[in-house]
């Protein structure tokens, strides 16, 4: 297991242009019981300050581009847990219709790294505004990037929704809102660019092979995200 950990830190690192530097990776024989292991660790990241996207510049009539995800992306899987394995009384190795795999395949799909692509965008593009959504999801996240007069009006359904999360809003009696605040819902990261870039900009990205849509639009506001 700690040669396997290592080895997708490191290859993780290539993929991303980034070093696996210093420090030591501990194991503690005897502090967790047999097969059980703790991961934790740290990205960081440096840019020259006149370099930094603050999203100052976004507007109104500003388009938003979402990049797919490829399932969870390591977010909300206490409220998955829950509705999956103790409302459904599945398990990981369960069969359901609609995913590609077993239950347990699908909660595991890598969480995909937008890097090399984001700085491709960003030598070609005026990017305005980049929010990756994370933990607080849709709802926590974009506001991050937006000028407090402005609100991102996301349109629900401007993208294919993964099986996942069509599982766990269709089981879960779970309110939207709530939804949108903890999942990322199939969309992994946003991009913020004018309305006059945003076709060339999808184009780029798809070009690329990664899956994005706009799902929707910059308009005036108080610098939160609508559901529409």
């Amino acid at each position: 297991v700690f040669h396997d950990l290592i080895r997708g830190f490191a290859l993780a690192c290539a993929q991303n242009h980034c070093a696996l530097i210093g420090g030591e990776t501990a194991q503690m024989p005897g502090f967790y019981h047999e097969g059980e292991y703790d991961v934790c660790g740290t990205i960081v990241g440096v840019v020259e300050k006149s370099a930094i996207l603050d999203g100052k510049r976004i507007k109104a009539g500003d388009a938003i581009i979402g990049l797919a995800s490829s399932g969870l992306h390591t977010n909300g899987y206490s409220l998955a847990r829950k509705i999956l394995f103790e409302q459904m009384k599945l398990t990981p190795q369960s069969r359901v219709a609609g995913l590609d795999g077993s239950l347990g395949e699908e909660l595991l799909k890598i969480h995909l790294s937008y890097g090399p692509l984001v700085r491709a965008l960003l030598k070609k593009f005026d990017v305005k505004g980049i929010a990756h959504i994370t933990g607080g999801g849709f709802i926590d996240n974009i506001p991050r990037v937006l000028p407090k007069k402005c609100d991102a009006n996301i349109k629900k359904g401007s993208w294919p929704p993964l099986p996942i999360f069509q599982l766990l809003a269709e089981n879960g009696g779970v309110p939207e809102t709530e939804l949108y605040q903890v999942f990322n819902m199939g969309i992994g990261m946003t991009l913020i660019v004018s309305a006059q870039e945003a076709a060339a900009a999808l184009q780029f990205v798809r070009r690329r092979s990664q899956n994005a849509w706009i799902i929707g639009q910059i308009v005036r506001g108080h610098g939160q995200v609508r559901l529409d």
